[in-house]
């Protein structure tokens, strides 16, 4: 099964898994660990099987991986435990589009998958903008990268990786690179634009007498700001703007701002474009608006809709 793919591997997919569950879920100590045992004897089965890429797992490896707990005699509490672990790391990736599938979709539990984010809301966005503090140097900071965001639709990866030399904001565009560094000019609006050239003097002056990083987005030590970090921003800002934190996340932003685009009228090969999908099947989950806004629809357009 080796050579099936060129993608991230394992032991990567698995240590992004885990920044995930420290940052953004704040799981008891106990439990990362519980997990990390879990996916390390996951990690062996795989490398047994000469599988090294995580794009290169199939069902049937996670199948033969679940037949072979039940071969070893684990109790059921047990084999329930593992598979679990294991799904949350494809669960993961797929939410983060490391991968287009996820091989533990078929296999039978009692839990069904969450699929994808609920979209915030305009207002709930809206809300979650307005509420950081651009009173303070960090809060004029939060404001750029929540609207950046927001506008450009990137991946949480994408925003911290962005460099100053990478945004032009007299032409409103961004380069962003992406996975497998392919590269993709993104438009920034005007919310985003001023909030970045209100930032730029604070980014100076956070770097100070330091190297300067080249990053667009960085840390009260003048540092290129972290995954986790980027994710406490966020939760900081959703609980004083009275979101409820489980809701809100780097990715459902990227997912309010595509899915807002195509309840606005943009067509899926522009919003596949400013996302970086490689496929347009992956942009076609935002063709799911929501009910209000098919009834706006129907209402417009329908005969007998007024």
């Amino acid at each position: 099964m080796s050579g099936r793919g060129t993608g991230m591997d394992v032991d990567h997919a698995i240590e992004e898994f885990f920044t995930s569950l420290v940052a953004e879920r704040g799981l008891a100590a106990n439990t990362i660990q519980a997990y990390r045992r879990d996916l390390r004897q996951y990690r062996r089965y795989l490398a047994g099987r000469a599988i090294d890429g995580i794009e290169d797992v199939a069902a049937a490896d996670v199948s033969g991986y679940v037949e072979m707990l039940w071969m070893a005699g684990a109790a059921p509490a047990t084999v329930s435990r593992k598979v679990a672990a294991v799904r949350g790391l494809h669960r993961f990736l797929v939410a983060e589009e490391y991968v287009a599938t996820d091989p533990t979709a078929l296999i039978e539990t009692p839990q069904r998958s969450r699929g994808l984010p609920k979209a915030l809301s305009v207002d709930e966005v809206a809300s979650l903008l307005a509420t950081a503090d651009t009173g303070t140097p960090l809060g004029i900071r939060d404001v750029a990268l929540l609207e950046f965001l927001y506008a450009s639709g990137t991946r949480v990866s994408e925003a911290i990786r962005l460099d100053q030399i990478d945004v032009d904001l007299d032409e409103a565009t961004a380069l962003v690179t992406g996975k497998g560094s392919k590269q993709r000019l993104v438009p920034l609006g005007t919310f985003a634009v001023n909030a970045l050239r209100r930032y730029y003097p604070i980014r100076r002056k956070l770097i100070g007498e330091g190297t300067d990083p080249g990053a667009v987005f960085v840390s009260v030590r003048g540092r290129r700001l972290t995954r986790q970090a980027v994710w406490q921003i966020i939760k900081k800002t959703a609980l004083a703007s009275g979101l409820d934190t489980q809701d809100v996340s780097p990715h459902v932003l990227r997912h309010s701002a595509a899915t807002h685009m195509v309840e606005g009228g943009a067509d899926l090969r522009s919003v596949q474009e400013l996302l970086g999908h490689a496929n347009i099947s992956t942009t076609q989950v935002y063709t799911r608006v929501s009910p209000q806004h098919l009834y706006e629809v129907y209402v417009t357009s329908h005969p007998r809709g007024r």
